[in-house]
C-alpha cells in the first residue's frame, strides 16, 4: 500500500509539474497585461505587477478598437463552424451509409487530396474568389472553408457505426432520408459534432495566412491579423501586445475547457470505429 500510495503521489507530481510548466506563459502573459507601459522591459523583468492597471486593455478596445476585430472573428469562425458542420455531416454521412456510384472511389480521391499543402491551393482559391468579387468581405473567408476532408472522414469514420438495421427499421416505417439524417443519425453523432465544433473553431480562430491573403482592407480583419499590425505598431509595447494575445487566447480557451470532456470522448470513439 505504501508503495502503491508513494508511485501515486510521484505520479501526480509530476503531472503537477508538467502543468505549472504549461500554464506558467499564460500567467506570466495575463500578469504582464496587467503592468504599466514600460515595466515589462525592465531586468530581471517582474513576475507580477506592482501597481496593476487595466490601461493596456482600455488602449486596446478604445484605441485600437480591438473589439470590432473580436466581432469580426467570432462572425467569421462561426459561420465556418455552422457551415462546415452542415457539409460535413451530411457528406461524411452520405459516404458511409448511402449507396452511390464511385462513393469509394470519390472517398479515395478526397483522402489523397489530403497530403497536398494547404498553401498549395491558396493562389487558385484567391483568384477564384477575385472572379467572385468577395475579396475582402466575410464570405471570401468562410465560403472556402466550409468544407473538410478530415471533418469528413471524422464523422464518416464514425457514422459507420451505426447499425444498418436503425436505417431499415425507418425506412420501413415511411420516413425518408431527410427525417431519418434528423431524427436517428444526427442524436447518435452528438459526441463527434461537438469534437468538430471545437476543433473547427479552433482552425477558424487561430488561420492567419488566408484571412490575411483575402481581407484587403481593415474594416475586416481578424483578431491574429489585427494583433499582427498591432505588433508592427506598437512593437516596444510589451503589455499592450500581451494584452492583445491573451484577449485573443482567452475565448477559445474558455470553449475547450467547456467541451474538452466531449471532445476527447468523440475523437477515442472516432478512432476505433471501423
Amino acid at each position: 500500500m505504501n508503495a502503491a500510495r508513494a508511485a501515486a503521489w510521484s505520479i501526480n507530481g509530476l503531472l503537477a509539474l508538467l502543468a505549472g510548466v504549461t500554464l506558467f506563459p499564460l500567467l506570466w502573459m495575463l500578469s504582464v497585461s496587467l503592468m504599466p507601459a514600460g515595466s515589462a522591459s525592465s531586468f530581471p523583468p517582474p513576475l507580477w505587477p506592482v501597481h496593476a492597471t487595466l490601461a493596456n486593455y482600455r488602449a486596446l478596445f478604445v484605441g485600437a478598437d480591438l473589439g470590432r476585430y473580436l466581432l469580426n472573428s467570432l462572425l467569421v469562425s462561426g459561420g465556418i463552424t455552422a457551415g462546415s458542420l452542415l457539409c460535413n455531416l451530411l457528406a461524411g454521412y452520405a459516404f458511409a451509409k448511402l449507396r452511390f456510384a464511385g462513393r469509394e472511389r470519390v472517398f479515395g480521391l478526397l483522402l489523397a487530396a489530403l497530403v497536398i499543402p494547404a498553401q498549395v491551393a491558396m493562389m487558385p482559391l484567391f483568384l477564384l474568389a477575385r472572379e467572385l468579387h468577395i475579396v475582402d468581405s466575410y464570405a471570401g473567408v468562410i465560403l472556402p472553408a466550409l468544407a473538410s476532408i478530415f471533418g469528413i472522414y471524422l464523422v464518416r469514420q464514425y457514422a459507420r457505426a451505426i447499425p444498418d438495421e436503425l436505417l431499415e427499421a425507418a425506412r420501413i416505417d415511411g420516413a425518408g432520408e431527410l427525417r431519418i439524417f434528423l431524427r436517428v443519425v444526427l442524436p447518435l453523432l452528438k459526441p463527434i459534432i461537438l469534437t468538430l465544433t471545437i476543433l473547427t473553431f479552433l482552425t477558424a480562430w487561430n488561420d492567419f495566412m488566408w484571412p490575411l491573403i483575402v481581407l484587403t482592407g481593415s474594416g475586416h480583419y481578424t483578431l491574429p491579423i489585427a494583433l499582427a499590425s498591432l505588433a508592427r505598431e506598437h512593437n516596444q509595447n510589451v503589455e499592450m501586445l500581451m494584452a492583445g494575445a491573451l484577449v485573443t487566447v482567452l475565448p477559445v480557451l474558455l470553449l475547450f475547457l467547456l467541451l474538452q470532456r466531449y471532445y476527447i470522448q468523440g475523437l477515442l470513439l472516432g478512432s476505433v470505429k471501423r
